[in-house]
């Protein structure tokens, strides 16, 4: 591979553009993905926010679901955001009976779980492997880790948001290996740490 890893966006819904102009300065060739074909000539893939039951269904209809699944199970290093980290987890709470997961993730998510869209909000975050300054991270309708198995590191936590215990620290950035996830949406702010926290875990992967 070389030193600019070509890097794809699953191109169905959310703010792909943004994604793919991240990418871009974090040093990869991004290109969206809509097909199987298009999946097989990267190096790794994002999944961007969205509405997760629909983008499950969509993978379905566009055939991709189990040639993502696949990929990902053989290493194919992979970066959910929102509902991409919805879609990544091996299980979803709160989801819809027909919802399908490819299983990147050794997690519990539960969806929706800091409420609707009037309950979106912005959090400055301490994120294991990035240097300060904090984070600066925005949550729509966001998920977070109910539960995260003994391979998983988690990178990024919250806590003392209205509507939610405060003494709980809520998980919103994890890793597993090659597989990232983030609760918010790094690809709404100028801030491009996490993409390329991102494409150098797709350059040590090739």
């Amino acid at each position: 591979m070389s030193s600019e890893p070509v890097v794809g966006v699953l191109a169905m819904q959310g703010a792909v553009r943004e994604h793919v102009a991240m990418l871009a300065e974090a040093g990869a060739r991004a290109k969206p993905v809509r097909r199987a074909a298009e999946l097989s000539e990267v190096d790794g893939l994002v999944l961007p926010g969205g509405e997760s039951t629909a983008m499950s269904r969509l993978l379905e209809s566009f055939e991709l679901l189990e040639p993502l699944r696949a990929r990902i199970a053989e290493g194919l290093p992979a970066f959910g955001s929102c509902a991409g980290m919805i879609l990544l987890a091996r299980q979803t709470l709160d989801g819809r009976p027909d919802q399908q997961q490819l299983g990147g993730l050794d997690v519990v998510v539960r969806r929706n779980a800091f409420g609707r869209q009037v309950d979106s909000f912005e959090a400055d975050l301490d994120f294991a492997g990035i240097e300060t300054p904090p984070v600066h991270a925005v949550f729509i309708r966001a998920p977070w880790v109910e539960k995260a198995g003994d391979g998983v590191e988690v990178l990024a936590t919250v806590s003392g948001v209205p509507g939610v215990d405060e003494d709980t620290a809520r998980i919103v950035a994890v890793r597993q290996g090659a597989v990232l996830a983030t609760a918010f949406h790094p690809e709404l702010t100028p801030d491009v740490r996490v993409h390329r926290l991102f494409v150098d875990l797709v350059r040590k992967a090739g």
